[in-house]
């Protein structure tokens, strides 16, 4: 079956309640060769919380439906359902995912979940939002919700890409909900955006790892090194980025949380291919 014709493919929810819900694509934007962004209609019953993820995918003519782990990118009061993806040649799901068209059917999981939520850090001052690549995803959830500024008097959102064009999409976030009737007003006030580079030349150049280490991030925003008095963080990116900013939060003092239970910093585990 090809990306096209699944549209036309039978609701799998009809013979299994339990099983993912055929969705309509609304609307797709291709931003790099590497990276997309496609967003899909809501149903009334699918709720949760910003920043979680959610299984998504294509049916296949043969055995079970392709899914993945996608973070919502969208705000849970959002009437529709946003993700922002990675292009992979010979991924099993986004060489396919990379093809589709407003009209035509994603599958959706009913069961979001998730640690970069609100909920799984304690209460401070600041919030550092830790993003690599598609990683920026949750956060873009993150800093549309009004319950983030409430939580905190200040939130930083970093974004380290390659190149210069793959931060297209969190410049484009963070711009709408500086704009947006809902939460424009606290972000403009206390969200402050922080993009660096490690391929091509920009304002800031560096891993965000080395950036952390070497003080110069906070040098750059004008803020002290963390402290698990005062700083929270959420971290989201490579597998690889993960684990190396989680020794930092823990070097500085910062423990790592859950839903279950709540401390200074929580990383992603989930991962899309």
């Amino acid at each position: 079956m090809t990306v096209s014709a699944a549209q036309n493919a039978p609701n799998p929810a009809a013979s299994n309640p339990n099983a993912p819900t055929a969705e309509t694509v609304l609307s797709v934007h291709h931003y790099t060769d590497k990276t997309f962004k496609f967003r899909i209609t809501r149903p009334s019953s699918f709720r949760f919380r910003s920043g979680e993820f959610v299984m998504i995918g294509l049916p296949q003519e043969t055995g079970k439906p392709l899914l993945r782990a996608y973070s919502i990118a969208s705000p849970s009061w959002d009437e529709e359902l946003e993700f922002y993806s990675i292009k992979v040649a010979d991924g099993p799901l986004t060489s396919r995912l990379q093809a589709i068209q407003p009209g035509d059917s994603v599958l959706l999981a009913r069961k979001p979940t998730g640690t970069l939520v609100l909920d799984a850090l304690t209460s401070g001052k600041r919030l550092y939002l830790f993003s690599t690549g598609t990683g920026f995803a949750p956060f873009a959830s993150l800093v549309r919700d009004p319950e983030t500024y409430e939580r905190y008097e200040q939130v930083i959102a970093t974004h380290t890409c390659r190149e210069v064009g793959e931060l297209a999409y969190s410049r484009e976030i963070v711009a709408e909900a500086k704009a947006d009737p809902l939460v424009g007003e606290y972000a403009s006030a206390q969200l402050t955006h922080f993009c660096s580079t490690t391929r091509e030349t920009s304002d800031h150049h560096g891993r965000i790892t080395a950036l952390i280490e070497s003080g110069g991030l906070f040098d750059a925003l004008g803020v002290p090194p963390l402290d698990p008095e005062t700083d929270r963080a959420m971290i989201c990116g490579s597998m690889d980025m993960i684990q190396d900013t989680k020794t930092l939060m823990l070097k500085a003092g910062l423990r790592e949380g859950a839903n279950s239970e709540p401390a200074e910093f929580v990383i992603e585990k989930a991962f899309a291919g």
